[in-house]
Formats: C-alpha cells, structure tokens, sequence
C-alpha cells in the first residue's frame, strides 16, 4: 500500500471520531485508543503509560487547544489529533528541522512521514521546541494546555537548570490565563542527590514543582496514576534499563521486564489568571 493511498485511507473508527461531538472527553479517548490508528505495540504500552487517566486527570476537553511537547514517534499524537480534530487544535512542538543532529533529523522526517499517512493527522499543527533557540510553540497566550511527557530529564542532562527554566518559559508564554500544563516524568526518590543522579533519567518531584513556581506557575495538583512501586530508580544505565528501551540487552531482561516502565510523577500546573 503506497504512502500516497494511506494518506487517503480514513478508517471507520476514525470518521466515528471526527464526528462525535460529545463533551464527555472519557468516553471520546476510550474511543480513539482502540482505533485502527493505533499500533499493536503503542497499545501494549497503555498499561505503563495510562493515557485515558492521565489525559482525564490534566483535564483535557475536545475544544482545548493543546501543545504536545516532543511528540517522538507519535504515542500520544495518536490519541490527541482525532481527539481534537473536530473542535480543538493540537499543536506538535517537535525537534527543530534546521538541527545538524542526525537522531533529530530523523525523528523528524519520521514523525513527518507518519503525519501524511493518514488523515486522521491532516490537522496536526507542527511547530518547534528546543531550549534555548526555538521557543514558539503557539502563538503567545493562546493555548489551553500544554503537555510533556517524560522531557524534563532530557533538557536538564543537555542543558541544566537552564535548559528546564527555557522550556517552562516557553509554555508559559504559549499558554492562555488560567490554562493548564502537565507534566509527567521519571521519578527521583526524594532522598536522593539529583545531581549525582542527572545522567540517570531520573528527577525528583519537589525539584519540578519548585522549578515550575518559578517560572510562574501554579501548582494544582498531583496523581500516582504513573507510579510502579517496583522501580528502585537505581540502574546500570538509568531509566533506559527499563522497558522499552532495556538498555542492557540480555542481561537480566526477565527482571526488568517483570518491573516494567519506569516510576513517574503526574503533575498538574495552572497559568494563574491575571498573568
């Protein structure tokens, strides 16, 4: 099947979506986790990642704007384009086209390619995020949500304290008063030194909501939706130990895989109103 006739192809689980309306957002992303969009594998994964709870929890609606930040392959594009297509607008701040790195590049071009297959995406607003030089994710105070899953460990190993205050910048001033960001990522155990700890993936939950009132916000609340009581967060090769990525190849696959992805926060920020 050519690219040219997938990027026709509208499956019928997908025009139910873009024809339901309703404002119940948990009955409309039950519906688009179980469409024909949606990989075997990605599916799998919802066990780990808990999209409708998580989704639900930040308090998305199908009218929202929303920003995704570092869309990756898609995951969560999947779930949030059909979700919105009818009566929102999702934007996908991805990696920088003009980057000189090859793994951007690519993650680009094939997020790009994922993009025209369908046109369930055809409404999918590409933008760009990296700290530092591309900070325009949407148009300043317009959106209603912004969202990033597992991305604050990456931007404080590249770029430290500096790289994290960028981005919480960046979706402070995209976002509208009142409007929402949600966080979610790989969980530090309090007692730990999040400086020996920064190469690990790992970062604590008080050190988020502390860098994220200081950009501004409005700490609103957490959940434990994410959490595995069986990661230790103390790793050969960090998080990426863990499923999917198991770092370590072989080695004590059956271990990790029986402790699964990895312990993450859920947090839930407000851009106060009168900012």
């Amino acid at each position: 099947m050519t690219l040219r006739f997938n990027s026709l192809l509208i499956s019928a689980a997908t025009l139910a979506l873009s024809a339901c309306t309703s404002s119940n957002m948990t009955e409309l992303l039950s519906q688009t986790s179980q469409s024909s969009l949606r990989s075997s594998e990605n599916i799998a994964r919802d066990q780990y990642r808990h999209p409708i709870e998580t989704l639900t929890f930040f308090g998305l609606q199908p009218n929202m704007n929303v920003v995704e930040i570092w869309p990756g392959n898609g995951w969560y594009t999947e779930l949030l384009a059909p979700a919105l297509r009818n009566e929102g607008t999702y934007y996908a701040a991805h990696l920088p086209a003009d980057s000189e790195v090859k793994y951007y590049q690519r993650a680009v071009n094939n997020f790009n390619e994922k993009l025209s297959s369908n046109n369930a995406f055809s409404d999918v607003v590409v933008t760009e995020f990296y700290p530092g030089t591309h900070h325009a994710i949407a148009p300043a105070n317009s959106v209603d949500m912004v969202l990033t899953f597992r991305n604050l460990h990456n931007w404080y190993i590249q770029h430290d304290l500096e790289g994290v205050d960028n981005a919480f910048a960046a979706f402070y001033s995209a976002l509208k008063p009142g409007g929402i960001l949600g966080v979610v990522d790989h969980r530090l155990p309090e007692n730990r030194d999040e400086r020996k700890a920064k190469r690990s993936g790992y970062v604590k939950e008080s050190w988020v909501i502390a860098l994220a009132q200081k950009a501004g916000f409005e700490f609103v609340a957490k959940s434990e939706i994410n959490a595995n009581p069986l990661d230790t967060a103390d790793h050969e090769k960090g998080v990426w130990t863990l499923p999917p990525r198991l770092a370590l190849g072989e080695q004590d696959t059956e271990k990790y895989r029986t402790i699964g992805e990895s312990d993450r926060m859920t947090l839930k920020f407000r851009k106060p109103d009168n900012k």
